[in-house]
């Protein structure tokens, strides 16, 4: 479940006060107070990319009854994807970067004027036929979803977005995430890469299965797939951070230069780059919603490394990013991944 409504009223919270210097703010770790000047004073951006958008219609229903006519109980409507996502936390986080994709219709609109009410700039395409998907999110029966299908994205659009990638240069970081709408090719995550091949363009690719494979000769600085996601890989079943380090490693020797495993209540793993695994247990906390805690993941390493430079650091700020976003049931918010941070560097 997305959850952009809850950063926004944060926002509201600290409008006009920005000259005072609050009690959250003097206790809250110096990286995460310095982590938006540090950002500003270099010339490097984020994009991300989100193919299919949707806006997330989330009820709650009380005693569901199959083909009788029920109320909610409660309802909330957020942008969802997770491009979208990583850009939501990475501007919670103070983060200046740019969300690409495609949208359509009055749908399409409303996604984008969300995700920038919430100061994320956004560059999308928007598509002359259909709309963007609403998914139906059941919030009280079990998780059940009804997802949409989104609108045909044809040669042309992705084209465009391709013109638009021509602006990522040296030390800029892309991160592509999510599944490929039916309309496009499957292989467009391996054809961005292969385009921007040399550039020295840092990638994040937050894939499943073949998506994934498919780039990794083009060595993405990170990826990171769920360890239900790295044993389909293997085909083998992966449920401690032990069984995993392995398989980790395999990925990085088949090409990636980081690879992050988020592994939900048991943690995480980080096979790095500098050849250091580092491994943490979930932080104490009730899970809430977990559906966006991986996007956070992805979002709170890259802030960590491009602040720092440091895995360790990036390690934790991710775990503490995703931790946030599992026990809220909205994304997470500065003050939230702060509280965790001092938690996992203890």
């Amino acid at each position: 479940m997305k959850r952009t409504e809850k950063s926004r009223l944060k926002q509201a919270e600290t409008d006009g006060s920005r000259q005072k210097k609050t009690e959250a703010d003097r206790s809250r770790p110096r990286h995460i107070q310095v982590l938006q000047n540090n950002m500003q004073k270099g010339d490097k951006m984020i994009y991300t990319v989100t193919f299919n958008p949707s806006l997330d219609y989330i009820v709650s229903v009380e005693d569901f009854r199959l083909g009788l006519t029920n109320r909610t109980s409660s309802e909330l409507i957020l942008p969802g994807g997770k491009g979208l996502n990583v850009s939501m936390v990475l501007g919670n986080l103070g983060i200046d970067n740019t969300a690409f994709g495609f949208v359509a219709g009055f749908t399409g609109a409303e996604i984008a004027r969300r995700v920038e009410e919430m100061g994320v700039k956004t560059d999308f395409i928007t598509l002359e036929d259909g709309i963007s998907r609403i998914n139906l999110k059941l919030q009280s029966i079990d998780g059940t979803e009804i997802n949409g299908c989104g609108p045909r994205i044809g040669e042309e659009a992705v084209e465009q977005l391709m013109e638009k990638l021509e602006i990522l240069g040296e030390g800029d970081i892309l991160v592509l995430a999510g599944s490929i709408p039916g309309s496009m090719p499957d292989d467009i995550y391996r054809k961005i890469m292969e385009r921007l091949a040399g550039r020295g363009v840092m990638i994040a690719v937050d894939a499943t299965r073949e998506l994934l494979l498919n780039v990794l000769e083009y060595h993405p600085f990170l990826v990171k797939p769920n360890n239900h996601e790295l044993g389909e890989i293997f085909n083998v079943e992966l449920k401690t951070r032990e069984e995993t380090v392995p398989y980790a490693r395999k990925l990085r020797e088949m090409g990636a230069a980081n690879v992050l495993v988020s592994m939900a209540g048991e943690g995480a793993v980080l096979a790095a780059e500098d050849g250091k695994i580092y491994k943490a247990p979930a932080p104490e906390g009730k899970l809430v919603n977990g559906v966006g805690a991986g996007d956070s993941m992805v979002a709170g390493f890259l802030a960590g490394w491009m602040e720092q430079k440091d895995y360790r650091h990036a390690f934790r700020m991710g775990i503490a990013a995703g931790s946030a976003s599992a026990f809220s049931e909205l994304l997470a918010t500065k003050e939230e991944i702060a509280d965790i941070y001092r938690r996992v560097s203890g």
